[in-house]
């Protein structure tokens, strides 16, 4: 039995965009759910709803930058898949930014051989991901909107009081971007409403959208289903706030690096990057070919 994939996809803008990854991702065994940011005007985005198997979260969060907004978006996106009552072997989060690098039958060919697997980035914070030691131990009040919130947070940040990881969690993490499974998504759900403080904790942290699932699930149970990949290529730069928006000087990389998904891109910087990656994925060329070495050309060179 070939279990269905759940695609969530986060969305704030480019409604073009948009589309033309959902119409990458259709499959036969596939559903779309996107989240729209609430700042969002939904009568851009409302003619998505025509295409087959696409479906909007009907909980919208209004969404800001390094917030546990968005963890609340990811959650609220992640329950109405679960309540939907269909027989997913994965949810899988992606960036209305983001693109597949393999054809939509590869990607259903993957999960189904790899069902009861969850696919996330989860080094050891501080051992591992040293950068992340700040999400851990520093307050961030950014999704708290009273008078002052931020001079609060410099102050209590100033005078050197650190943040407990509670529970006697290892943290876990470094990239929001993943693909868990259904009962991975649901024990994040419950063990957030069963114990506030851990919400509480993850709140007050910096870009908690980066740890929380690593962390909640590396300490839990269901550990050993979890791999340390989380199947994208994504050019970081260490010191950058945001990642690489990726073009056609990157083609090579992308083809070569074995990833499903790859973030992020703009059609507006490099949109014959996406034709690449289209015709590539589809026509499966072999990369030592002179059909590849001539597509190589006619996309890179020209």
């Amino acid at each position: 039995m070939h279990l269905k994939l759940a695609h969530l996809i986060l969305a704030h803008a480019q409604p073009k965009q948009l589309e033309r990854l959902i119409n990458r991702l259709q499959h036969p065994n596939a559903d779309i759910y996107i989240h729209l940011d609430e700042k969002a005007n939904l009568n851009s985005f409302d003619y998505l709803q025509c295409i087959p198997n696409v479906y909007f979260v009907k909980k919208r969060s209004r969404i800001y930058w390094g917030t546990y907004s968005l963890v609340q978006a990811t959650l609220d996106g992640m329950e109405q898949i679960i309540e939907s009552g269909m027989p997913y072997s994965h949810i899988n989060l992606l960036s209305a930014q983001d693109y597949p690098l393999k054809n939509s039958n590869d990607i259903a060919a993957f999960f189904n051989a790899n069902t009861g697997k969850s696919f996330m980035d989860s080094p050891v914070i501080g051992a591992e991901w040293k950068d992340g030691v700040y999400r851990v131990e520093n307050y961030n009040f950014g999704d708290y909107h009273f008078p002052g919130h931020y001079l609060l947070q410099y102050l209590v940040n100033v005078s050197r009081i650190k943040k407990k990881t509670p529970h006697g969690f290892k943290p876990y993490g470094r990239s929001q971007w993943l693909t868990i499974t259904p009962a991975c998504a649901g024990y994040v759900i419950n063990y957030l409403r069963i114990y506030p403080e851990i919400k509480r904790y993850f709140r007050m942290s910096f870009a908690p959208d980066e740890f929380i699932f690593q962390t909640i699930l590396g300490n839990s149970p269901l550990k050993n289903t979890l791999v340390n990949d989380n199947l994208r290529h994504i050019d970081f730069p260490v010191g950058n706030l945001h990642p690489t928006t990726l073009t056609v000087a990157d083609a090579k990389t992308l083809t070569n690096c074995g990833k499903l998904y790859a973030r992020k891109f703009n059609p507006s910087v490099d949109g014959v990057i996406l034709n690449y990656l289209d015709w590539v994925a589809e026509f499966g060329v072999d990369l030592n070919s002179e059909e590849y070495k001539c597509l190589d050309y006619i996309f890179t060179k020209n």
